[in-house]
C-alpha cells in the first residue's frame, strides 16, 4: 500500500498551521508538568526581571536629578498602572480564553477572541488619552501632586499619555503570545523594549538635558518598539493571528474577557487607587521626601517579586491548556511545584532586602529623608514576603482555569479591600510608621482570604480525578 502521509512541503499552508497546532497541543498537555512549566517560565522570568530593572532603572536614574523628580514620576506611576491594568484587563481576559479553547481544539473561538480583545484595548487607549489630556491639571492634583511637584508631574504625565493605545495593545498581544505557550516570542518584545529604554534614559534625561520628560519620552518609545516585536511575533509559526475581520463585540466574548480579565483590573486599577491614596497620606505626613521613598520601595518589591511573576506567568497556559482538557491531576502537579519554589526564591531575595534595607534605598535615592522612610518600608514589606508564593500562584491558577469570582476576589485583597482601609486607619494611630507598615498588614490579610479561595478548588479537582479513573 502507497505511503499517503503527506510531507511538509506537499502540506497546504492551512494543514501546515493546522500540524503545528496539533504539535504545540501534544507538547502543553503531554510534556512532564515540571518540565513544561520550566521550561515555559525562563522566557517570562527573563522579561520580568528585565521589566523589572527597567522600571527599577527608570527610577534611578531619574533619582539623580532630584528628590521633586523621583516623588513626580512616583505620582504618576498610578497612570502607568491603569494603563496596565486595562491592558491586562484585555490581554489577560483574552489570553486565557484562547489558552482553554486551544486546549479544547476550539480554534475559531480563539481566533476571535484574540482579535477582540486586542481591538478592545485599542479603543480603551485612544479614551484613555484624550480623557487624559482633556482633564491633565485636575488629574495630577487628584493623584496627589503638591505644588512642587506639579509641574514635573504634568510634564511625565503628557507623554506617557500619548502612548496609551499602543502600549495596552502590546500587553495584549504578549499575554496572547503566552498563554499559547510562546513565551520566546513574548520574551523578545519585552526584554527588547526594556533593555532600550535603560539605554534612551540616560542620553534623554542628562544628555538632551530632558529631565522628567526624557524619562517619559524613553518609556513610549521603548513600548513601540515592544508592541512592532510583539505584533510580528503573533504572526510567525502556529499563533492565533490577529485579524480585524475576526472582531466580534458580541456579548458571548466581551463577558469572558470581563471573567478572566477581571482580576488583572482589579489587582493593578486597585494599585492605582491605592498607589493615589499612598502618595498622598505619605505626603500629608512626611511630605515629598516620604512620597519619594516609598515610590522607591514599591519598585524594587516589584523587581523582587518579578522572578516569581516570571514563573507564574510560565504555569498560567500550562494551568489553562491542562484544565481545558480536563487533566486536573497536571494542574494540581503544576501549582504545588510553583508554590514550593516561589516561596524559596522570595525567602531567597526578602532576607538581604530587610538587612540591606537603607543601602538598597541609597542606591536609588541618597537623601536621609528618603532612606528614613524607605527602610522601614522596605523591612516591613520583606518580612513576610515569601507568603507572596501562595498567594500569586493561587491567583494566576484560578485566573488560568476561568474562575472570575474567586479570582477577582483574590486580587482585590492586597491593594484594595484590605489595604485601602489599612491606609486610611493606620496612619490616624502611628503617623508615618502607619503608611510605612500598611501594605505588610494587607499581604498578611490578602494570604489568610487565599486559604478558603484556594484549597476547594484543588479538592474539587483532586474528586474528579479520582471520578473518571
Amino acid at each position: 500500500m502507497a505511503d499517503t502521509t503527506k510531507s511538509t512541503a506537499q502540506m497546504t499552508a492551512d494543514e501546515r498551521l493546522e500540524a503545528a497546532r496539533q504539535k504545540r497541543y501534544v507538547y502543553m498537555t503531554q510534556t512532564p508538568m515540571k518540565k513544561l512549566i520550566l521550561q515555559l517560565s525562563v522566557p517570562t522570568i527573563i522579561s520580568m526581571m528585565v521589566t523589572g530593572l527597567y522600571n527599577t532603572a527608570d527610577t534611578f536614574f531619574v533619582g539623580r536629578i532630584s528628590t521633586q523628580a523621583t516623588a513626580a514620576v512616583g505620582i504618576v506611576f498610578p497612570i502607568m498602572t491603569l494603563i496596565q491594568a486595562t491592558g491586562f484587563f484585555c490581554g489577560q481576559g483574552s489570553g486565557t480564553f484562547v489558552s482553554r479553547k486551544l486546549g479544547a481544539g476550539e480554534i475559531k473561538e480563539a481566533n476571535e477572541m484574540a482579535a477582540t480583545g486586542f481591538t478592545l484595548a485599542l479603543l480603551l487607549g485612544f479614551c484613555f488619552s484624550i480623557l487624559g489630556f482633556a482633564f491633565m491639571r485636575p488629574i495630577a492634583r487628584f493623584l496627589g501632586a503638591t505644588p512642587t511637584l506639579i509641574d514635573d508631574t504634568i510634564r511625565y504625565m503628557r507623554i506617557i499619555l500619548i502612548g496609551s493605545p499602543y502600549m495596552m495593545a502590546q500587553l495584549v498581544v504578549n499575554n496572547q503570545l503566552r498563554f499559547q505557550g510562546s513565551a520566546v516570542y513574548a520574551m523578545a518584545g519585552l526584554v527588547s523594549g526594556a533593555l532600550l529604554n535603560i539605554g534612551l534614559d540616560p542620553l534623554f534625561i542628562f544628555i538632551f538635558g530632558m529631565g522628567v520628560s526624557g524619562a517619559a519620552l524613553a518609556t513610549i518609545l521603548s513600548q513601540l518598539v515592544s508592541f512592532v516585536i510583539l505584533l510580528i511575533g503573533s504572526y510567525r509559526g502556529p499563533n492565533i493571528h490577529i485579524n480585524f475581520k475576526n472582531v466580534r463585540f458580541t456579548k458571548y466574548y466581551l463577558l469572558h474577557i470581563l471573567n478572566g480579565g477581571a482580576p488583572s483590573f482589579a489587582r493593578q486599577g486597585l494599585a492605582s487607587v491605592s498607589t493615589i491614596l499612598l502618595n498622598t497620606t505619605a505626603g500629608a505626613y512626611g511630605g515629598d521626601a516620604a512620597i519619594a521613598g516609598m515610590s522607591v520601595v514599591g519598585r524594587i518589591m516589584f523587581l523582587m517579586l518579578s522572578a516569581l511573576l516570571g514563573f507564574g506567568q510560565g504555569f498560567q497556559p500550562s494551568c489553562g491548556f491542562n484544565y481545558g482538557a480536563k487533566l486536573y491531576k497536571r494542574v494540581r502537579e503544576g501549582y504545588w511545584f510553583c508554590v514550593r519554589l516561589g516561596f524559596i526564591i522570595l525567602l531567597c531575595v526578602s532576607v538581604p532586602a530587610f538587612i540591606f534595607a537603607p543601602h538598597i534605598i541609597a542606591f536609588f535615592r541618597n537623601d536621609p529623608d528618603v532612606i528614613a522612610v524607605g527602610k522601614v518600608a522596605l523591612r516591613f514589606q520583606s518580612s513576610i514576603f515569601p507568603l507572596s508564593a501562595f498567594t500569586i500562584i493561587s491567583n494566576m491558577m484560578t485566573q488560568s482555569m476561568g474562575k472570575g469570582v474567586r479570582a477577582t476576589l483574590q486580587s482585590a485583597c492586597r491593594s484594595g479591600l484590605f489595604f485601602i482601609p489599612f491606609i486610611l486607619i493606620l496612619p490616624r494611630f502611628f503617623g508615618l510608621l502607619g503608611v510605612e507598615m500598611t501594605q505588610t498588614c494587607s499581604d498578611l490579610c490578602t494570604f489568610l482570604i487565599t486559604i478558603p479561595t484556594t484549597l476547594p478548588l484543588l479538592m474539587q479537582m483532586k474528586k474528579a480525578e479520582e471520578e473518571n479513573a
